[in-house]
């Protein structure tokens, strides 16, 4: 039988110009393994078998019928067109020739006895370099007997019309009924070790270097994250091993699911040195043959390295400031001199300048780390001159934190002694990943402008149905950060623009300065609306609590000493309080979307612990003039557990949308103070506690009509939970500057994988 009319070729029966009859997974596999490349044997159903499968049936017909006029942006419809369409390819006969030949073929691959196999979609637009479908179909682990063999192949050919593809397909402009698919049947790697291959630094770009990750057992728990492996740099050159960091793995995955590692294992290294070369070595192989850099899977089973796939890098790294990796220098161990919180990821070495007060911010150059007890606002023009950010006080969510994750560079707050024990001129590294501080200079910097890691498919940035906001308080780097690839600001803090002023809102009233007030609040909030225009600047009214504002000049005369300020007089409370304040922020927001017209921005009320407050403040709102509207939306901050428990009567009363404070929600669900090393252990966003809240704020939102966001770190940390909150249908997720790109990648895949497995977006 000739090789374009064959239902089935084998691995050694096809190279990379096959495409069209085995698609770009199954062309990719038959050329590693026809050059030597050490890949599990295995045939491909070609892509000839399915056409012929859908000619001799009615799916024609019926796909025609369903995709015809279908709006792919109608969510509804989609999914749909999708299932109808899928039911129709399952329920079909498949050809008795062909099951007789998959029968035959199977036996074959397997020998003596049956084992198992992976049977992998590959669609003929897949890998291409035009065109990436990769993903978009299903692939099926630890398939074995030749009757599950034949059930897959046939929910193979269904997964070509999961919605995701469908509405893919349809964007770019590719013919339902022209795009094949083939089907792999590969036998299986039962991993040992596994992991992932770079043949290019992924964080710097260096194509001089190969990155190797490894963890025990099977891959999938590094692939989505939830395993840190042990990672490896190699130099292409020398074949040294440059960089090597080993990590502490608890548990693995396995055929039967997760197991524990014993304790003797847990901190071992899961690769020696040898074969991390030698997997180097099999990643130049593969570059060198392709003629680009490859993003590879591997395993080792019995001695044996196995590579399982290999596609072209689609992720670039443009110029990054203190993103480098600590290493130690001479191959000396680096010395440790102090550790705080890790508020700014990144490392970097630079020149100490000890910053006692504002007045002495002209001391700190370009490229210096800035020591200080605190920051405020006033230190803003030397921290945008600083490499890094190292302060004895604060938290994750102090200035200097905040404002460190926003200008994208390194920070260590709460270091405790840092402007004690260090001198002016030494040289340190800080690493803002792990909260360390180094002496001397340990780590290579590109000292470019800050870097972005932007994730390309088929030569464009990629495009997400969940928006992707971030969260900004410094008005002088909105036009800086309005530059980057985001949807707006989902989380615009007010704290910074008041303590910008450093008094008290209530001595403005007393010294008849409201006009000055005013003016300062929309100067600022005209700074963020203007830059982002037309895209939405959500503004979230004054949450500063009672020991921040007695800070401001003419606080002590205003404010009452709290035992604990968090859960004391602040949000909307202290609106109802004091109106005659929050009437100054309202007209502020007034003079900037009615007299300037910049109605992109919008308001979001902190705080709002009942639903009487809720209805009190909108009331307060309507008196001063500003009330919802088409192009006014309001939202209420999530982040109380009364929020929460009675999110439909919150939402009933009349507002737009929520947006999750995953940091303050997790505080109060779990009664933990997150900045307190005495508990901190407890606070988790994946708690199950916290799960439940979350689900049940994303899915009462979605089922009422509303939007819900989530703002805090929480989707940048733990890509499992993005998969969730896209999965319970959150509209938007807001970070900070930092992590937009890295947020973005992650919520693409959980929308791909949430589409793929047929659950509602």
């Amino acid at each position: 039988m000739k090789k374009d009319t064959a239902p089935i070729l084998w691995f050694n029966q096809v190279n990379k110009g096959d495409i069209p009859l085995v698609g770009g997974k199954g062309a990719n596999l038959g050329e590693m393994y026809r050059h030597g490349i050490p890949v599990p044997n295995g045939f491909c159903v070609t892509a000839k078998a399915y056409f012929d499968f859908v000619k001799k049936t009615s799916l024609k017909q019926k796909i025609v019928a369903e995709l015809s006029g279908l709006d792919v942006s109608d969510s509804k419809a989609l999914m749909k067109a999708s299932k109808n369409i899928k039911t129709a390819i399952l329920a079909a006969d498949m050809p008795d020739e062909l099951e007789v030949l998959l029968k035959t073929n199977y036996q074959e691959l397997c020998g003596n006895s049956d084992k198992k196999v992976a049977v992998r979609s590959s669609a003929t637009a897949e890998d291409l370099p035009d065109a990436s479908f990769a993903g978009q179909q299903e692939t099926y682990l630890n398939v074995i007997g030749y009757k599950d063999v034949i059930k897959h192949v046939q929910m193979c050919w269904a997964s070509l019309f999961e919605s995701r593809a469908i509405f893919y397909r349809t964007q770019n402009g590719f013919n339902h009924l022209k795009v094949g698919i083939a089907v792999p049947v590969q036998l299986m790697v039962q991993s040992e070790v596994s992991g992932i291959m770079f043949t290019v630094n992924p964080t710097t770009n260096n194509r001089g270097e190969v990155s190797v990750e490894a963890a025990f057992g099977l891959g999938q728990p590094i692939v989505s994250g939830e395993i840190t492996p042990d990672q490896f740099i190699i130099n292409k050159k020398t074949l040294e091993i440059t960089y090597k960091y080993v990590a502490k793995q608890t548990w693995q995955f396995t055929d039967g699911g997760e197991v524990a590692v014993s304790k003797a294992y847990q901190e071992k290294q899961k690769l020696p040195d040898r074969l991390v070369k030698e997997l180097a070595r099999l990643g130049m192989k593969i570059e060198e043959h392709y003629g680009r850099p490859q993003d590879i899977e591997w395993g080792y089973e019995e001695g044996k390295l196995y590579i399982v796939q290999s596609r072209p890098v689609t992720t670039l790294n443009v110029s990054a400031k203190g993103k480098g990796e600590v290493t130690a220098a001479n191959g000396k161990k680096a010395k440790l001199l102090m550790e705080g919180l890790g508020a700014s990821p990144g490392a970097i070495s630079g020149t100490v300048r000890i910053i006692g007060k504002a007045s002495e911010i002209t001391k700190v150059k370009t490229g210096d780390i800035l020591v200080a007890e605190m920051t405020n606002p006033d230190y803003v023009p030397a921290m945008k001159r600083a490499s890094a950010i190292l302060t004895d006080k604060g938290g994750r969510t102090s200035h200097a934190a905040i404002v460190s994750r926003e200008l994208g560079i390194p920070a260590v707050v709460g270091a405790g002694v840092a402007t004690k024990m260090l001198k002016d001129g030494e040289v340190i590294t800080v690493d803002g990943t792990t909260g360390k501080i180094y002496e001397g200079a340990i780590v290579t910097a590109s000292t470019e402008a800050t870097d972005t890691i932007v994730t390309l498919i088929n030569g464009e940035p990629i495009k997400t149905a969940t928006k992707i906001y971030m969260n900004l308080a410094e008005p002088e780097l909105a036009q800086d950060m309005a530059a980057r690839y985001v949807d707006g600001v989902g989380l615009l803090r007010a704290e910074f623009m008041i303590a910008q002023l450093g008094v008290h809102p209530r001595k403005f009233i007393k010294d008849g300065k409201e006009k000055e007030f005013i003016a300062h609040m929309s100067d600022g909030l005209e700074k963020f609306a203007k830059a982002f225009y037309p895209r939405p600047v959500v503004y979230r009214t004054t949450d500063f609590r009672s020991n921040e504002y007695k800070n401001l000049k003419g606080g002590a005369a205003y404010e009452l000493d709290e035992p604990n300020p968090m859960i004391g007089f602040r949000g909307v409370g202290r609106y109802i309080e004091d109106a005659d304040v929050f009437r100054l922020e309202i007209e502020a927001i007034k003079h900037v979307r009615n007299k300037l017209g910049y109605k992109n921005l919008h308001v979001m009320l902190p705080f709002v612990r009942t639903i009487d407050q809720l209805r009190q403040v909108k009331k307060l709102m309507a008196n001063f003039g500003l009330t919802r509207s088409p192009s006014f939306k309001l939202w209420m901050m999530a982040e109380i557990p009364s929020n929460a428990i009675l999110l439909d009567k919150f939402i009933e009363e009349g507002i737009d949308g929520v947006s999750i404070g995953s940091n303050d929600l997790t505080m109060l669900i779990l009664g933990v103070d997150r900045d307190n090393e005495k508990v901190a252990n407890v606070y988790s966003e994946l708690d199950p506690a916290v799960l439940w809240a979350l689900e049940r704020i994303i899915t009462t939102c979605s089922k009422m009509g509303v939007t819900c966001s989530i703002c805090g770190q929480a989707p940048s940390v733990y890509p499992q939970l993005v998969e969730k909150l896209v999965e319970w249908g959150a509209t938007s997720v807001s970070v900070s500057p930092d992590v937009i790109e890295k947020t973005r990648k992650i919520v693409y895949d959980a929308e791909q994988k949430v589409l793929k497995n047929g659950k509602k977006k």
